[in-house]
């Protein structure tokens, strides 16, 4: 984050974090000398409440993180139809409101989340040290990752997903079609030969 702030600040741009599957992931800032968490450090950042993350709902929300006043008062608006006073549109916007029942949720979730993390991070070192021949997920000494998925990478995909599956073991493919040639996008004619790579 240091090298991307640094260069968003060089060629005036924004920086928006994708902050949705790092709840309490952390970032050590060299230039700064101190810890941040993820979602802290752009000008906004997004994070996701669906079920199955760190911090999930019982149905699908998200937050939006900022220190800037004036994208939280255009969040809010745009959460709520585009309206600042009932009934007054200002733009158009949408019905994302987080419902009361799903904050209280997380809410009272929020509180266990450092010590659901800590065992996740547990977690993955114990898979770091048990599996062997397939690439797991790199972690610098500079971050604090939360584990939302565990990935691995093998040559052999369908092979080890056939003898985990034997032994009772789930698997499953995240994101298989690479966002280039998902049928969407079919018109774009770009390679992208380390996505097409990791995706197969």
């Amino acid at each position: 984050m240091d090298a991307i702030l640094e260069l968003a600040e060089k060629h005036n741009l924004i920086v928006i974090e994708d902050a949705c599957q790092a709840h309490g992931a952390q970032y050590f800032s060299k230039k700064q000398n101190r810890w941040f968490k993820a979602g802290s450090m752009g000008k906004a950042a997004g994070f996701s409440f669906y079920p199955g993350k760190n911090l999930g709902a019982c149905g699908e929300g998200g937050a939006v993180t900022t220190s800037d006043p004036e994208i939280a008062k255009k969040v809010r608006m745009l959460r709520d139809h585009g309206q600042a006073k009932k009934y007054y549109h200002d733009f158009e916007g949408y019905n994302g409101r987080l419902d009361a029942i799903q904050a209280g949720f997380l809410r009272i979730k929020l509180r266990h989340l450092d010590d659901w993390n800590t065992k996740r991070r547990e977690a993955a070192a114990r898979y770091g040290k048990l599996l062997t021949g397939v690439t797991i997920p790199y972690e610098p000494d500079w971050s604090k990752a939360v584990y939302h998925l565990f990935i691995v990478r093998v040559a052999n995909r369908e092979a080890l997903q056939k003898k985990l599956g034997d032994a009772g073991i789930s698997t499953a493919l995240h994101y298989p079609v690479p966002l280039h040639k998902q049928n969407a996008y079919n018109s774009n004619q770009n390679s992208f030969p380390i996505t097409e790579r990791a995706a197969g």
